[in-house]
């Protein structure tokens, strides 16, 4: 997915200098976003937050949905660039078109995990299929890569045999890592977890946490009460580390995702949909891709089978991108 506003703001998601103890919760409202220009689908992006703008290595969280979108062209998110990170795509309804640069070709859908890392460079369309199911709803996540991979080649996995495991009145489903001894096959770079937890109504469900985590829960739909917050639909409730259970409550069913890792060691900048280490760097990735989309370049392959013209990249500011505190 891509990050579609018009003048993006550069972002400091990172420090490694010492931070003050974050607080044990803290909850993130989302930001209403369109996706596609004003007319589009929108989507309710939590992270990154004024406040806090990782959990982990996971830098960057969108729900959208659900939506109809049996007439007209739901989504349609045309070719675009990424840098340094892996998108992490999770459906609850409907289906969604992954077309890249290395020739990948899949339809994603509920219970499936499409996962790409960008490496050094990879271009992708995300797009409403024909036939599709009439709603759409899901999430998009993004996460950071550490230095030591984030240079090397683009990759494509989807994935249909993660792990489920049922408790009591909840079904989770292990997208990335490890959780109550369930393995997902996904592969990750830092210390990381992912899933998605299916809550009956009525339901008190005792999760599991790694204690040297930071983690998430992001309400995909009905409310979610945890630890005495009200987490709406999209909103992200923040757990510091030190924590090695959380208790998931709600009245209706209800779907989440629970992310979380070690805090990531090293600073990062993010502009648009690049994540890199300094402004040499954003302007760097930017130029080939304006090239790319124009002429061709070696680093953005074109994206196989979508005719549609593909996105161009925001103006970069008059100044120069530059940290901020996080």
């Amino acid at each position: 997915m891509s990050n579609q506003e018009s003048r993006p703001g550069e972002q400091r998601i990172c420090t490694a200098r010492p931070v003050p103890e974050p607080p044990a919760a803290e909850l993130l409202a989302p930001r209403r976003v369109p996706l596609g220009g004003p007319r589009a689908m929108p989507v309710l992006r939590s992270l990154p937050d004024r406040r806090r703008r990782m959990i982990g290595a996971w830098c960057f969280a969108d729900v959208f949905g659900p939506a109809d979108v049996s007439e007209g062209e739901g989504m349609q998110v045309p070719p675009h660039p990424h840098i340094g990170l892996q998108t992490v795509t999770w459906l609850v309804r409907g289906a969604v078109r992954h077309r890249d640069g290395l020739g990948s070709d899949r339809v994603v859908r509920p219970g499936r995990l499409g996962l790409m890392a960008a490496g050094r460079g990879i271009a992708h369309s995300e797009r409403s299929p024909v036939g599709r199911p009439p709603v759409l709803h899901g999430a998009q996540m993004w996460v950071a890569l550490p230095e030591a991979e984030r240079h090397g080649p683009p990759r494509f996995e989807y994935h249909d045999d993660l792990p489920v495991f049922t408790l009591p009145g909840a079904r989770v489903t292990v997208l990335a890592g490890q959780v109550h001894g369930h393995r997902s096959p996904a592969r990750t770079h830092t210390p990381l977890m992912g899933a998605e937890v299916v809550l009956a109504a009525g339901a008190t469900a005792p999760l599991a946490l790694r204690g040297d985590f930071e983690h998430g829960v992001l309400a995909l739909d009905a409310p979610l009460r945890v630890l005495g917050h009200q987490v709406e639909a999209g909103a992200l409730l923040y757990l510091g580390p030190g924590r090695e259970e959380v208790v998931l409550r709600t009245d209706r069913d209800a779907r989440l995702l629970v992310i979380g890792g070690t805090p990531f060691a090293e600073d990062l900048l993010m502009w648009w949909n690049l994540v890199g280490r300094d402004h040499d760097e954003i302007v760097a990735a930017r130029a080939d891709w304006e090239r790319a989309r124009t002429e061709g370049d070696a680093r953005f392959a074109p994206v196989a089978g979508d005719t549609g013209p593909a996105l161009p990249a925001p103006e970069l500011p008059g100044v120069r991108l530059r940290p901020r505190p996080p």
